[in-house]
C-alpha cells in the first residue's frame, strides 16, 4: 500500500475507512508495509531480508515518498525518530502492523509474495510470505492451491499454472491490474470487459 506513489497516506486511509463501513476487504502485508511499521517502531531502515546496499529511503524503495505524505521530510538522511512518529497516526501503525499475510477462499491462497513450496502453511515464515522470489517463482509443480501473488513485477500478469502473479508493475508507473475470480477461473478486468487469464 505505500512507497513509490504520491500519497501513501491516502491509500492507508482509504482502506481503513472502507473496512470501518463493512466493506469486506481483504488487505494483505507486503515487504514495503512492514517497512513502514518497522521504521516507525525502530527507527530501522533494513529489515534485514533486504540487501544491505539498500534501505528504506533508497531512491529504489520509496520510503522517502510515504514519509513525506505525512509531511516528514527524508532523503539521504534519516528522519528525525521522534518527529516521525509525532506526525504518523497509530491508527495507521497498527493498521499496517496488523495486516494478515494470507487470505485463503476455496481454492485459491492471496499472499504478496509467494509461499516457500512444500512448507505447511501453519509454517510459513514472513520472510518468506512477503520477500520470496527464486524457490516459489521456479517452482511448477502443483500447490495445494493456486497461488495468487504480487511483489515480483511483470509487464502484464500472467498465469503460470500452479500461480498467478497480478503485479503488472504499479510501483514502476504502469497500470494497476485489476482481476476477478470465479473458482480457479481468473479474468482480467479491462476498459472494454473481462479478459480470461490462462495459463
Amino acid at each position: 500500500m505505500v512507497d513509490r506513489g504520491p500519497d501513501s497516506k491516502a491509500v492507508i486511509t482509504l482502506l481503513m475507512d472502507g473496512q470501518a463501513a463493512g466493506r469486506n476487504w481483504t488487505v494483505l502485508k507486503g515487504n514495503h508495509d512492514r517497512f513502514f511499521h518497522l521504521f516507525y517502531d525502530t527507527g530501522a531502515l533494513n529489515d534485514g531480508v533486504l540487501r544491505p546496499d539498500l534501505d528504506w529511503l533508497h531512491p529504489r524503495m520509496g520510503g522517502a515518498e510515504t514519509l513525506a505524505s505525512y509531511g516528514i521530510t527524508a532523503s539521504s538522511a534519516k528522519p528525525n525518530h521522534t518527529e516521525t512518529r509525532a506526525l504518523i497516526p497509530q491508527l495507521h501503525v497498527d493498521f499496517m502492523r496488523n495486516l494478515p499475510l494470507t487470505h485463503r477462499h476455496g481454492d485459491l491462497l492471496f499472499v504478496h509474495a509467494g509461499i516457500k513450496p512444500g512448507v505447511p502453511l501453519g509454517q510459513q515464515i514472513e520472510d518468506d510470505l512477503i520477500w520470496i522470489r527464486g524457490p516459489f517463482l521456479d517452482y511448477e509443480a502443483p500447490h495445494p492451491w493456486l497461488i495468487v501473488h504480487g511483489h515480483t513485477a511483470l509487464d502484464d500478469p500472467q498465469h503460470f499454472g500452479n500461480r498467478i502473479d497480478l503485479d503488472s508493475g504499479a510501483g514502476y508507473g504502469r497500470p494497476i491490474t485489476s482481476a476477478v475470480f470465479e473458482g480457479r477461473d481468473c479474468y482480467i478486468l479491462t476498459g472494454t470487459g473481462r479478459r480470461a487469464l490462462t495459463p
